[in-house]
């Protein structure tokens, strides 16, 4: 999936409220709080070099999955409120993946969140006229 393409889902993913948020390279987007408005791209990094590895046995490892509704796909959560992984079908025929096999869903969600935590490339920042 391209760039354009990826930034076309996660905006269809956001509840369209949150107004401010940062979409990293493999999938990952963070939804900023206000007090971390004042500077998205060093927030969002520091929440993705902190939140975005996967840590096995910890909380790190934890994920639940959403089916989306106005784009296809699903988003993965993880432990940090506000940081979720975008995940598209065809990504899931790429990995040889099932679609009505959550836990592999989640779990690519996951190892593309970890790639995130590990590259923090940025690909997007939205933002409401407020920031």
């Amino acid at each position: 999936m391209n760039e354009t393409s990826l930034i076309n889902h996660v905006k269809l993913a956001i509840n369209p409220r949150f107004q401010d948020w940062v979409l990293f390279s493999n999938g990952t987007y963070i939804i900023l709080p206000d007090s971390l408005k004042h500077d998205p791209e060093n927030n969002a990094i520091k929440i993705m070099k902190e939140f975005g590895p996967v840590h096995a046995g910890g909380p790190a490892g934890d994920f639940s999955i959403t089916k989306l509704k106005l784009t296809e796909g699903w988003s993965i959560s993880g432990h940090y409120y506000g940081m979720y992984t975008y995940v598209h079908p065809d990504e899931l025929k790429a990995a040889g993946i099932d679609t009505g096999k959550e836990v592999e869903i989640g779990l690519l969600g996951r190892s593309k969140r970890n790639r995130d935590g590990e590259e923090c490339r940025i690909i997007h920042m939205n933002h409401s006229n407020s920031m």
